[in-house]
C-alpha cells in the first residue's frame, strides 16, 4: 500500500506473441497481446502499444498502434482492425522513469535496418545512459526521444564489422549491446518472421516463455503433450492462463532465444564481467510482481508468505489478531498470522474506484484523507491490539492516517510490522524510487519511528530475512533438480542456472550490482 501511494513504481512490461505451424493463422495475435498486455497493466499505466507482422517474405508488412492510458482505453476493437492480418508481435506497456509520458516515447519502437525493419520493446533502465547517447550522438546517430529504449533499438540497428549484407547477425548485434550495456533490460525484438527474447547479463528484469494449447487441455491432464498453438513471452507468467498458454520456462540471464512458428531455440548465452553474481531484482518478490507470477520456480505469493512468516519469527507482539492494509501485503500477514498462531482478521475494505482519477477534493476532502480509500470493518477490532502488515514504509505519509483512523475507530493498539527492510537509496535500474532525502529511513524522525506515524511499535523485515525468505524456495528447487537433471535440461533450466544466484537490494543496502556511470 504504502509503495503504491509513494509512486514507486515498475517502469514497463512487455509481452510477445507468434503463432505455429501454418500461416496465415487461425491464432487472433492482436487480441492475445492485448490481453497480456492488461495482464501486466500493474507494471505500467501511462501508455501502451502493440507492432504485428505478417511476417511474409523479406519484407513484411508491420502495423503499429499506441497511445496514452490503459491498455482497454488504447486498444478499443476498432484499433485492434489496424492490426490485422498478423502472424506475430509484440507488444508494450509503460510507466515512464526516463522519458516524458508523451506519445513519441511510447513503445514498442520501429526502425529502419540493413536488412528491413525492426520492432524492439524494452523493461528496465540503462545504468550508462548519459554515456551511450553522447556516444549515439557522436557517430551522428540521430535520437527524437528521450527514451533509453531508443538508444537500445539504435544499437541493435548497428551493423556489425563481419556482417554480410544478405544475412543479418542477429547474435552478433545483441552481443554488441551486451557489451555497451551491462544492465537492466528484459528485451523484445521482432525482425521478419521470428522474435528474439533477450535478458542481460545480470538478469535485472524478469522475462518468461509461455505455450499457447486449446482452451479445451488448459486444465487437462495430458496438457504438456497438447498441440503447440503459438508461443508467448512475457515479463510476468500472471497472464497465460488468461490467454490459454502454460508456463514454458524462464530466459536466462544473459541469455538469447529465438522463437519462430517451428520452435525456441537458445543462440548464445552471455556471461557476466569478472563472475559477477546474478542480480535479479529483489523488489519484484516484494511488490511489483503479481502474485501468481513464477519467477526463479517459485510463485511470488509463496516468497511474500514467507516473509510474513519470517517476519514473526523477527519481530513476535503480543496482540489478538493481524491484519493488513489492503492488498499487497496479505500473503505476508497470512503468513505471519499462521507463524504467530494469532487470527487474520480484516479491519478495512478498500474502496477500489477511488484512483489517480478521483476529482480533486476540497479542503473539507482532503482533510478526511483515507476515509475516502477506506471502509473500517470496526466491529472486528474495537478494543483489540492489531498487528498491521504492510509491505513498506517508504515516505510516512500513508500509513499514519491509517493508524490514526483504526484508533479513532476503537483499536486498543496498533502495531506496524513490515514485510521488507528500509528502502534507503534510490534505483537506477528500472524502478521509480523518490530522491534518497525523501525515504523515511534517511530522515532524523526515522529514529523513532513509531511515535512519528502514531504506532504502538514498528519493525521492519531485516535484509537477511528477506533474502533467505527469497532463495529458500530456490535452494528446494534445486535439490528437485539434481534428482531430475535430464528432464529439466531438456526444457532448457539445468542446474548452471542456481549457479551464482544472486539478488539486487542496491535499494536497501547501497551495494550496486554494477558501476553506475553518470
Amino acid at each position: 500500500m504504502e509503495l503504491e501511494e509513494s509512486g514507486i513504481r515498475e517502469e514497463c512490461g512487455v509481452f510477445g506473441c507468434i503463432a505455429s505451424g501454418e500461416w496465415p493463422t487461425q491464432l487472433d495475435v492482436p487480441h492475445v497481446i492485448t490481453l497480456g498486455l492488461v495482464g501486466l497493466q500493474h507494471r505500467g499505466q501511462e501508455s501502451a502499444g502493440i507492432v504485428t507482422s505478417d511476417g511474409y517474405s523479406l519484407m513484411p508488412t508491420i502495423r503499429t498502434h499506441k497511445g496514452l492510458g490503459l491498455v482497454n482505453h488504447v486498444f478499443t476493437e476498432d484499433n485492434l482492425k489496424k492490426l490485422y492480418v498478423s502472424n506475430l508481435g509484440i507488444g508494450h506497456t509503460r510507466y515512464a522513469t526516463t522519458g516524458n509520458c508523451e506519445l513519441e516515447n511510447c513503445q514498442p519502437f520501429v526502425v529502419e535496418t540493413l536488412h528491413g525493419k525492426i520492432a524492439v520493446a524494452h523493461n528496465g533502465e540503462l545504468i550508462n545512459s548519459v554515456h551511450l547517447r553522447r556516444k549515439l550522438l557522436r557517430h551522428g546517430v540521430g535520437l527524437s526521444t528521450g527514451s533509453d529504449s531508443e538508444m537500445i533499438t539504435q544499437l541493435l540497428a548497428y551493423t556489425p564489422p563481419h556482417e554480410r549484407d544478405d544475412s543479418p547477425d542477429w547474435v552478433a548485434r545483441i552481443k554488441n549491446l551486451m557489451k555497451e550495456a551491462p544492465t537492466s533490460y528484459s528485451l523484445l525484438i521482432m525482425h521478419r518472421d521470428v522474435i528474439y527474447a533477450v535478458r542481460d547479463p545480470y538478469g535485472n528484469r524478469p522475462l518468461c516463455i509461455g505455450r499457447l494449447i486449446p482452451v479445451s487441455d488448459i486444465n487437462g491432464r495430458g496438457r504438456n503433450n497438447s498441440e503447440t498453438e503459438g508461443w508467448v513471452v512475457s515479463s510476468e507468467s500472471c497472464s497465460f492462463l488468461s490467454i490459454g498458454a502454460v508456463y514454458y520456462r524462464e530466459i536466462l540471464p544473459g541469455e538469447i532465444v529465438k522463437i519462430s512458428r517451428h520452435n525456441v531455440q537458445t543462440l548464445d548465452t552471455v556471461p557476466r564481467s569478472g563472475g559477477d553474481p546474478v542480480a535479479f531484482c529483489i523488489f519484484e518478490y516484494v511488490y511489483f510482481a503479481r502474485p501468481d507470477s513464477i519467477f526463479e520456480g517459485q510463485m511470488v505469493y509463496t516468497v511474500r508468505h514467507r516473509c510474513g512468516q519470517q517476519l514473526a519469527i523477527e519481530a513476535p507482539v503480543d496482540a489478538d489478531l493481524v491484519s493488513t492494509v489492503p492488498e499487497s501485503a496479505t500473503p505476508a500477514a497470512l503468513g505471519y498470522a499462521g507463524k504467530c498462531g494469532l487470527p487474520y482478521v480484516e479491519v478495512l475494505c478498500k474502496n477500489r474506484y477511488v484512483g489517480r482519477t478521483f476529482i480533486q477534493p476540497n479542503m473539507r476532502l482532503r482533510q478526511l484523507g483515507v476515509a475516502k480509500k477506506f471502509g473500517v470493518l470496526s466491529d472486528n477490532f474495537k478494543g483489540k491490539r492489531i498487528v498491521l502488515i504492510d509491505d513498506s514504509i517508504v515516505r510516512g505519509n500513508t500509513i499514519s492516517p491509517i493508524i490514526k483512523l483504526l484508533k479513532e475507530s476503537g483499536a486498543k493498539e496498533v502495531h506496524i510490522r513490515v514485510a521488507s527492510p528500509p528502502i534507503r537509496f534510490p534505483c537506477y535500474m528500472g524502478i521509480n524510487i523518490p530522491t534518497k532525502e525523501e525515504l523515511i529511513a534517511n530522515r532524523p524522525e526515522f529514529d523513532d519511528l513509531a511515535k512519528y506515524i502514531g504506532a504502538n511499535s514498528v519493525v521492519y523485515l531485516s535484509v537477511e530475512g528477506l533474502i533467505s525468505s527469497v532463495q529458500e524456495g530456490m535452494k528446494l528447487k534445486k535439490q528437485k533438480i539434481e534428482e531430475q537433471e535430464n528432464i529439466i535440461q531438456e526444457n532448457g533450466n539445468g542446474l548452471k542456472y542456481f549457479e551464482k544466484h544472486g539478488h539486487c537490494t542496491a535499494c536497501l543496502t547501497g551495494d550496486y550490482p554494477v558501476k553506475l556511470e553518470w
